[in-house]
């Protein structure tokens, strides 16, 4: 019996000496572990040498070594995720085009979905959306170029050229039985990004197309300008996104306290809190309500998200994009760089829009709205006589009006009656906001 426990106290000694030695010596383990994956990345490089020079010595034909490692760092990135890239010298040069607010092209903006290259949004009065492009579209070819394998930045360039060239688009869209061909003209793409109209006077209007670097400025503007208006309705719809701080900017002047977006990568340096200030907001009570659909995307989905997260709006329209992560534009040498997705967007909540998006508290699909015509005369057969002399006095006074069959111009600060019920998604959001500010006026009774 002795024996027998003697045995298990020496075993359990042992055991106790093993764990011993792997806790009092976590720096072997972490060493040998290093050794390894040095090892194993210096294999993977010298693998990639290899191949480069066995194809510079025996390739059928001549080729230029620094073209072929740019063509593998182009295919490295596009591997990684839809949105990090290589950029070559003209890529790297042509960076910021887009958020100076003027490029030659087509606009629309594109991204990559499930593989397929796809239309994020098109931008409104360009010559996209005027050929009628529409958020979701697939684009198969780029004139008689098929897309498939093609990446984000070689599309782009195909699309874009010199001003009044033509170009052909073809693209799949759902619910259509054949493929779609667009022909566009390109032309100089000025983006106005911000444009403001009012509703029935006491309604603010605020459509931003894209967050470029003036996107704060402007509505700020626009918010002082209107200091009466009881409601507001920010259009994010077709907004594929744009500059971080401008939609935190744009978050700030309607929450004055909280967190607005926070990101997160592998790197603790990469990781921010955005919170709103104070003294930057405008009007923190105003009834709002976000209007988004597919093609709104990015710095619009932060916007619309932390707004329908914190309470501050009723989101209507379509399901967003889902497009959540952080690019970085990293410079390799004075001409070239790469963009690199380094972290992912966080609402106030915690949720992530990557591949998400946004949900609307109120969906409502694109259409016109139904309205009854009450244009027809009606009158009873009795009354005809007596109304025609009524209606002849009007003509012998001079009261008709003259139409002339020309459209009358239009007024462009203003959304008409008319323009209303020719959009559902607006018409729905105009009723809300409504009864939003019926609503406000009688927690202010109470």
């Amino acid at each position: 019996m002795l024996k027998k426990n003697s045995n298990i106290i020496m075993a359990g000694f042992a055991i106790t000496l093993i764990t011993g030695i792997f806790i009092s010596s976590p720096n072997l383990y972490a060493k040998e572990t290093l050794q390894q994956t040095q090892a194993s990345k210096l294999d993977s490089y010298i693998k990639f040498t290899q191949i480069l020079n066995l194809i510079e010595t025996q390739y059928v034909d001549e080729v230029n070594t620094s073209g072929l490692v740019n063509k593998a760092l182009k295919g490295l990135m596009t591997n990684l995720d839809a949105h990090s890239a290589y950029m070559d010298a003209k890529s790297f040069s042509d960076l910021d085009v887009q958020t100076k607010g003027e490029f030659g092209g087509l606009g629309i903006v594109v991204g990559m979905r499930n593989g397929a290259l796809t239309v994020i949004a098109p931008i409104s009065d360009t010559p996209a959306d005027k050929a009628g492009v529409k958020a979701g579209d697939i684009i198969l070819k780029i004139d008689k170029q098929a897309t498939i394998g093609m990446t984000i930045d070689e599309a782009v360039k195909l699309m874009r050229g010199k001003p009044k060239t033509p170009i052909q688009l073809t693209l799949i869209r759902k619910g259509e039985a054949k493929p779609i061909l667009a022909k566009i003209i390109r032309d100089i793409i000025k983006i106005e990004s911000v444009r403001t109209k009012t509703i029935e006077s006491d309604i603010l209007y605020i459509h931003v197309s894209s967050f470029d670097a003036k996107v704060t400025k402007e509505v700020k503007k626009s918010l002082i300008a209107h200091p009466k208006a009881k409601g507001l309705i920010l259009d994010l719809r077709n907004n594929p996104g744009g500059l971080l701080n401008q939609a935190v900017g744009l978050l700030d002047l309607f929450v004055d306290d909280g967190v607005l977006v926070s990101q997160k990568g592998r790197n603790k340096r990469d990781n921010s809190v955005f919170k709103a200030n104070k003294k930057n907001t405008v009007n923190a009570s105003i009834p709002m309500v976000v209007l988004v659909n597919g093609g709104s995307a990015s710095a619009s989905e932060i916007v619309s998200g932390t707004l329908q997260d914190i309470g501050r709006a009723i989101i209507v329209g379509k399901k967003t994009f889902g497009k959540g992560s952080v690019q970085v534009v990293i410079p390799i040498g004075p001409e070239e760089g790469v963009k690199l997705t380094i972290a992912r967007y966080y609402l106030p909540s915690g949720r992530t829009i990557q591949n998400k998006g946004v949900t609307p508290d109120i969906i409502v699909q694109p259409d016109t709205v139904k309205q009854e015509d009450n244009t027809t005369v009606s009158i009873k057969e009795k009354d005809l006589k007596k109304h025609l002399e009524v209606e002849l006095d009007k003509i012998d006074n001079g009261t008709v009006k003259d139409n002339n069959l020309t459209k009358e111009k239009e007024d462009k600060t203003i959304i008409t009656q008319e323009r209303l019920y020719k959009d559902a998604q607006l018409k729905s959001a105009t009723d809300i906001i409504k009864v939003l500010i019926i609503t406000s006026k009688q927690k202010e009774v109470k």
